[in-house]
């Protein structure tokens, strides 16, 4: 599946954005260069087993194992040791993160109750788009009753655009669903 995404984008991405936005050299145009994936655990905390669940998702749904993330800072209102684990990342480049933008576009943001789109306004205004995901149920990978929680996950998207609008042409034109 990865390999269709990736030829797609070098046969009509790749054409359609240099017309648009008329670049001269083909090495302008703009193109998915990493997909991040962040879960944090809160509850990592007092329930260590609860960080071994995240991580255990996470390979799940991308097929790589993800580096737990430790806190830098102690924060005593939160009960928060620095070095406490308090959440998972991983970092997707090459052909993994066309197969899980695929997967993404195609099996899960459609599984998502009530779902008339993406919202076009959560980019950074460097070219970068993030995705907030409420649960991680909407991946097939997941069973239902294997699960001990649901989890929320941001999913960040950096592209090599230099404006939003570069980015958000990209992303659509791989399929994202934005609404209007």
């Amino acid at each position: 599946m990865s390999v269709q995404l990736k030829e797609r984008f070098a046969q009509d991405v790749a054409p359609a954005l240099q017309q648009k936005f008329s670049y001269k050299n083909i090495m302008q145009i703009p193109r998915l260069e990493k997909v991040v994936i962040n879960i944090g655990v809160g509850e990592g905390i007092t329930n260590s087993k609860a960080i071994d669940a995240a991580v255990e998702d996470v390979m799940k749904i991308t097929g790589q194992r993800p580096v737990v993330t430790r806190a830098k800072k102690s924060i005593a209102a939160f009960k928060l040791r620095a070095g406490m684990a308090i959440g998972v990342k991983v970092t997707l480049r090459g052909n993994r993160m066309y197969e899980f933008v695929d997967r993404l576009m195609n099996a899960a943001l459609p599984r998502v109750r009530d779902f008339r789109g993406v919202s076009p306004q959560s980019f950074d205004g460097r070219g970068n788009y993030t995705l907030g995901l409420k649960e991680q149920l909407i991946f097939p990978e997941i069973e239902y009753d294997k699960i001990d929680k649901l989890r929320g996950m941001n999913i960040v998207f950096v592209t090599s655009a230099r404006t939003d609008e570069e980015a958000r042409e990209l992303l659509a034109l791989l399929g994202m669903p934005f609404h209007e």
